[in-house]
């Protein structure tokens, strides 16, 4: 017994959204070669009618899940190239602050002491160590803090 194209799509799509919180727009990508644009459009409305799919909930398990090793600059870029709303990335934020997961500097310095642990010793270690808090989304301002700006590095 053959299911519709319709059941097969809404199936499918379910079986993503078991696995893990998907953003409308990562589940449209998931799908699009699976059905018409009508018929895809319509089966993400009703995921989210339905509660199925929410925007709002994927940002916040996004930022829950990653704040722990990522600055705010990178968390909001990251929800932002996956479809996620400004609105809707300010409040999942907002939540980690309100949960007292927003001090960013503490968050700057625990990833900073599991990644290196001793200050840099010369103006080369210094670069190296605030590119690479750079590269996981925290500002120049809290990365000179937590370096206590030994050198002067015009290129951070």
């Amino acid at each position: 017994m053959s299911s519709s194209p319709a059941t097969a799509l809404r199936n499918r799509a379910l079986r993503l959204l078991a696995r893990r919180e998907h953003s409308r727009a990562e589940l449209a990508a998931k799908l699009r070669g699976e059905a018409e644009p009508e018929m895809l459009s319509a089966l993400l409305d009703r995921l989210a009618e339905t509660g199925l799919q929410s925007d709002a909930r994927y940002a916040e398990s996004f930022v829950r899940s990653r704040a722990e090793r990522h600055g705010v600059g990178r968390l909001r870029n990251e929800l932002a190239r996956r479809g996620v709303a400004e609105a809707l990335i300010d409040d999942a934020l907002t939540t980690l602050a309100d949960e007292g997961g927003g001090d960013e500097l503490a968050r700057l310095r625990a990833v900073w002491q599991k990644k290196f642990g001793d200050k840099p010793q010369d103006a080369r270690e210094w670069a190296r160590q605030a590119r690479f808090l750079q590269s996981r989304g925290f500002t120049s301002e809290l990365i000179r803090k937590v370096l206590k700006e030994p050198f002067n590095d015009e290129s951070a």
